[in-house]
């Protein structure tokens, strides 16, 4: 059975196509050109699969923001809880761990025990646990993400819990010549604390960490010391659209 899954994601729409298990196309658009060159509107959002270059679908499940707004008559949708779990099942192999996914503009946390949620807290209410909160102040200090990532000994310390007043804080910092490297390090500690009181409210020792933000080395590297392991996925991005997939395969019949 060939299946389609869309994570329809507040700043991307991730895509990916899978046939008996594995995964055939992979497919990442903004959501502003999704919508705006890749869709028609008749009562619902129509998806032209044939301008994504994608034919031949038995099954289609649909998840993220948008996921109620696409053609119901070909999309199934399913909560993101549900689809982020399913992808992490598939992509680690385990069926007990946390998950950590951070996207654009949310945070989950989420406890699953024999491949189930069984616990879990969201983050949607403010942006500086989030990869927007990363970009913004890469923005600040005009550097790339990737850059920004490599760097996490000797952090600046960055007090303030709110995203426009980090970045006031950020400038007050680069005034006073401190070097970038403390300061990229300063931006990835001061998220990753808070990260930290997310996930310290579920026991676990097994870290899956999905979304973009996983592609960070210095969060990576400071979630090190507060787990035995950080399971690490192929395609962190991909993950929520992979449990489409994972979850077309497992509950809907040809």
């Amino acid at each position: 059975m060939k299946v389609l899954g869309i994570d329809l994601g507040s700043r991307e729409v991730k895509i990916a196509v899978m046939e008996d298990m594995k995964l055939l196309k992979k497919l990442k658009v903004s959501t502003v050109s999704f919508y705006r060159d890749y869709c028609s509107y008749d009562g619902k959002i129509l998806v032209d699969l044939k301008k994504l270059g994608i034919e031949e679908i038995d099954r289609a499940v649909s998840t993220g923001y948008g996921r109620n707004n696409t053609d119901l008559e070909t999309f199934t949708p399913i909560n993101e809880i549900k689809a982020h779990v399913y992808g992490a099942s598939f992509q680690s192999k385990l069926k007990n761990f946390i998950l950590l996914d951070i996207g654009g503009q949310d945070v989950k946390v989420v406890k699953v025990e024999k491949g189930i949620s069984t616990d879990l807290d969201l983050n949607d209410k403010c942006a500086a646990s989030c990869g927007r909160y990363l970009e913004n102040m890469c923005a600040v200090l005009e550097t790339p993400l990737e850059e920004l990532s490599k760097h996490h000994e000797n952090p600046v310390e960055l007090n303030s819990t709110c995203a426009v007043f980090s970045e006031s804080e950020l400038i007050g910092c680069i005034a006073e010549g401190i070097s970038l490297e403390r300061l990229c390090a300063g931006v990835n500690y001061s998220m990753y604390k808070r990260l930290k009181p997310l996930l310290t409210k579920f026991r676990g020792r097994n870290l899956v960490v999905t979304g973009g933000v996983a592609r960070n080395k210095a969060i990576k590297k400071y979630l090190k010391n507060d787990y035995d392991k950080i399971t690490e996925v192929n395609d962190p991005q991909f993950n929520g659209a992979i449990g489409c997939c994972y979850f077309a395969h497992n509950h809907m019949k040809k």
